[in-house]
């Protein structure tokens, strides 16, 4: 429609996902049975699968789900990972699959931007010098939970929006702040986090 008004068109749908479609695409057509790893809820998910037969694919989680599957059906598979998940998180799911299904073959379907920012988060959790890590972005990003899940393994970690929802109780007795934010974070956000992390450190009434 935007074409028939003769509008100039800026696609900027993530190529990666494209990717997916495309290749998704062109395992069906070779006959392999698709396994797509990530929430069925999730709109990336649900727009990979809702044009497809559902007799042509899997939308599976947990490795509980994956048993339930009779595999002797699928003689090939193709395997695709949500493109904002923590590939090592669903390790033993991919595994299980590929014990029962020899043929079966990952598509390596995670953003890059979303691997180096789990690397980076990794690489924080694990800094001795951090006290507390803090994870901007919005709470219902897949891609910003999932680095918050990774850091609040190492240590104290918080998911949040902005500078808004800082807390100064969170900071007593902590000496180094770990920041890092999702891959969709606008760069003032974790500006306007830093400058307000920096007046909390401030001692009350010393000039800024």
């Amino acid at each position: 429609q935007a074409r028939a008004r003769g509008l100039s068109i800026l696609d900027t749908t993530c190529p990666f996902v494209y990717d997916i479609h495309d290749e998704a695409g062109s395992a069906l057509a070779r006959g392999e049975h698709l396994v797509f790893v990530g929430d069925p809820a999730h709109r990336e998910v649900i727009g990979y699968t809702h044009d497809l037969d559902p007799a042509s694919y899997h939308v599976l989680m947990t490795v509980a789900e994956a048993a339930r599957v009779d595999w002797s059906r699928y003689p090939k598979v193709r395997i695709f990972y949500q493109t904002t998940l923590n590939a090592d998180d669903f390790e033993e799911l991919a595994r299980h699959i590929e014990a029962r299904v020899p043929a079966a073959r990952r598509a390596d379907t995670i953003c890059y931007a979303t691997k180096q920012n789990q690397e980076a988060a990794h690489e924080l959790g694990r800094d001795p010098e951090v006290d507390l890590i803090l994870v901007i972005g919005g709470k219902r990003s897949a891609n910003t939970r999932h680095l918050w899940e990774i850091c609040a393994r190492y240590k104290p970690a918080h998911l949040i929006q902005g500078a808004p929802d800082l807390r100064p109780e969170w900071f007593e007795g902590v000496s180094t702040v770990g920041l890092t934010a999702g891959a969709s974070t606008p760069d003032y956000v974790v500006d306007e986090v830093d400058a307000a992390l920096a007046a909390l450190a401030r001692p009350v009434g010393s000039p800024a």
